[in-house]
């Protein structure tokens, strides 16, 4: 059991976000009568937050790099304006526009990125500027007016859902085995990693809860693909989203410049010193997060068919919030995309529950607020509580981890030759 405590506090940032999101969708389920968690409406919920989920990826990124990005939702604003006139207009072809705009984001990031890695301006006043100068070249483009008549290859990008393959069972067979196959994966993942972790002799769970989290992780998946199943699928987007956690995931915990990005957030002197090219890694990241504020907005201007001056209007406090709610220090440093991702939908059930209960608009801003205000807080409690007693854990010195083998071994002789010393 002590162990178990250890573990669990261990990684209270990280299961407390989960055990959060599990309570409200638990709440809302009850309070609404079922409504939250029926097919049309988690679809619904999937499609409604895919940008802002988007961007959180690109956000939480940016946050434990030390930095933060307020253009976001400005740049989606306007690639998704530039999207919209390139195809109507000029007859550019709609996978060419996309790859066209990506690149276009990916432009706009290392603008700011060379201003904040190389120039030294901090990223809040750069982006600042940023989501002036694009809200208004937004409006420059469009002309004050909504752009529609996109294509409908565009327009799956963000209404489409993956196509109807083998019989009739009335259910959408390939989303069900894409869950099965998204929940072998991932077991894997967990089997592996949990074997690393023993040959390294790190702590790790007992075998009865390992089973129990492989379980819940296999019927939360399973789960959520037979209640998209009973609608019409796993939308477009929704695969869009589990590719880019796929790769930004192990892009982060797997590769060299993630674990480069979390030392240069941790302490940017301490990297430097350790031969970490600081000014490139913060390139990279706001580069990077232009180029997923493109994607954003052309998802968003392909779920709404047209392209409006008024989009992209507060993403970037959405995209914030998620990574915050998501576990991310306000210090840099720590942070993930698992996390953003969980916090994003933490937010978009608050707004789905709320909206099926009447709450108006006004009280679901208040409420939005307290949450973002009550995760800061926790993660502001959380490190304290690490930093005064000395870790997770450290509190009870019952709980306290062994010393190393050799030093033991070391007392052990020292005391054996003391004794022996001491014998007449």
């Amino acid at each position: 059991m002590s162990s178990l405590t250890r573990i669990l506090r261990g990684n209270l940032r990280q299961y407390g976000m989960v055990i959060a999101l599990v309570s409200i969708v638990t709440l809302f389920w009850f309070t609404t009568d079922g409504v939250l968690l029926r097919p049309l409406n988690v679809t619904n919920l999937i499609t409604q937050n895919s940008y802002i989920l988007i961007l959180a990826i690109g956000m939480v990124l940016v946050i434990v790099a030390r930095h933060i990005d307020l253009s976001v939702g400005s740049v989606a604003a306007f690639v998704g304006a530039l999207a919209a006139i390139m195809m109507t207009r000029y007859d550019v072809p709609w996978f060419l526009a996309v790859v066209l705009c990506l690149g276009v984001g990916a432009l706009i990031g290392a603008w700011h990125g060379f201003w904040v890695a190389y120039v030294g301006i901090p990223a809040f006043i750069v982006t600042l500027a940023s989501m002036l100068l694009f809200r208004g070249l937004t409006l420059v483009v469009l002309q004050g007016a909504t752009v529609g008549g996109l294509p409908q290859g565009f327009e799956r990008m963000g209404n489409g859902f993956l196509p109807e393959v083998g019989p009739d069972t009335g259910l959408h067979n390939l989303t069900l085995v894409l869950g099965v196959l998204l929940t072998a994966w991932l077991v894997v993942l967990e089997v592996r990693k949990r074997r690393s972790a023993v040959h390294y002799k790190l702590e790790v769970l007992p075998p009865a809860l390992f089973l129990a989290k492989l379980v819940a992780i296999a019927v939360v998946v399973v789960g959520l693909c037979y209640v998209l199943a009973q609608y019409r699928g796993l939308p477009v987007v929704g695969l869009i989203l589990v590719v880019l956690i796929g790769v930004y995931g192990f892009v982060m915990q797997r590769t060299i410049i993630g674990r480069h990005v979390y030392a240069v957030g941790g302490n940017v002197d301490a990297a430097t010193m350790s031969g970490v090219r600081t000014k490139r890694i913060d390139f990279l990241v706001m580069t990077n997060m232009g180029m997923l504020a493109a994607l954003a907005g052309m998802v968003f201007a392909a779920r709404l068919t047209a392209a409006n001056p008024k989009a992209g209007v507060n993403f970037e406090l959405d995209a914030i919030a998620a990574a915050f709610i998501g576990g991310a220090a306000v210090t840099g440093g720590v942070g993930t995309v698992a996390g953003a991702i969980i916090g994003g939908f933490v937010m978009g059930v608050l707004n789905n529950g709320m909206s099926l209960m009447g709450v108006s608009i006004d009280w679901q801003q208040a409420v939005k607020g307290l949450v973002l205000l009550a995760a800061v807080a926790f993660d502001v409690w959380n490190k304290k509580r690490t930093s005064v007693g000395g870790g997770a854990g450290a509190e009870d010195t019952s709980v306290a981890p062994p010393p190393p083998d050799e030093l033991t071994e070391e007392l052990e002789k020292q005391r054996v030759g003391g004794s022996a010393a001491r014998t007449p």
